[in-house]
């Protein structure tokens, strides 16, 4: 008798927190096997719900509303932000990419206890959210960097943050904003504004003062990032490599933090 839905959905959980653990540990070979299970037992989810009821009555499809109200809760919205903008972000920059290319009214306030709340969720019970908003972490301490947010399942050095990093971080989500404005039809001025913020900051991006183009903007940062990249890479990838032998699951995901230690001389 094949599996109940609720089983499956009980082994689809469980599979992807293995999966989530295997990533963090840098274990790769066994991420890919574990997701290819995933993959079959999501398939047989699908087929064991459709036995359950008939096909539903068309709904709306986009949870967003464009006059600025979103039924998604705030950090499915700060997911959706960091996801397009593919790199680690300050509250204010993610409000700005989800306000305008999301059509929401995020106040980047409203983000400043959103990781403590992840973490304290992640310690109470790990690996039981499907993501979790991190922290990026510093090269030299991994520390967790004051003000930047980040999305657990991307890989470890992905939120690594060394000398060269932010400048890389900020080509890079600028080339991403830049292809998904470019996919549109039309670009509104709310989106036009923040192409037009990352392109006054990149050399040759910007087509005149107040005006950019996406494709202008997208050549213009790759290549300076050209210069930059590797080098800011092999700093992200040697930390790493130490986090992941020397930090356990939270801390790589929140970031070390200095204790104080007691010595002989202390009263």
């Amino acid at each position: 008798m094949p599996d109940s839905v609720e089983e499956l959905e009980q082994q689809i959980e469980s599979l992807r927190a293995a999966v989530r653990q295997a990533m963090s540990a840098g274990d790769r070979p066994r991420a890919r096997a574990l997701k290819a299970e995933l993959r079959a037992l999501e398939d047989a989810w699908d087929e064991a719900l459709e036995t359950l009821a008939p096909e539903p009555a068309e709904a709306p499809e986009t949870p967003v509303h464009r006059d600025g109200a979103s039924i998604l809760p705030l950090r499915e919205q700060v997911h959706s932000a960091l996801t397009l903008l593919a790199v680690p972000a300050a509250p204010k920059l993610i409000a700005q990419v989800y306000n305008a290319c999301f059509g929401g009214d995020i106040n980047s306030a409203k983000l400043t206890s959103l990781r403590r709340d992840e973490e304290r969720s992640f310690r109470s019970a790990p690996f039981a959210r499907p993501y979790y908003l991190c922290a990026a972490l510093t090269a030299d301490r991994l520390a967790p960097v004051r003000g930047l947010l980040a999305i657990s399942t991307w890989q470890l050095d992905r939120r690594i943050i060394g000398a060269l990093s932010p400048r890389v971080d900020f080509l890079t989500s600028a080339v991403s904003i830049a292809e998904h404005l470019d996919r549109l039809p039309t670009i509104d001025r709310g989106a036009a504004r923040l192409l037009w913020l990352f392109a006054e900051n990149i050399p040759g991006a910007a087509d005149g003062i107040g005006n950019a183009k996406p494709d202008t903007v997208i050549r213009a940062a790759r290549a300076e990032l050209h210069t930059h990249q590797p080098v800011d890479r092999s700093h992200r990838e040697a930390a790493a490599a130490r986090a992941r032998t020397q930090l356990d699951d939270a801390d790589r995901l929140f970031g070390t933090h200095l204790r104080s230690v007691r010595t002989g001389t202390d009263s």
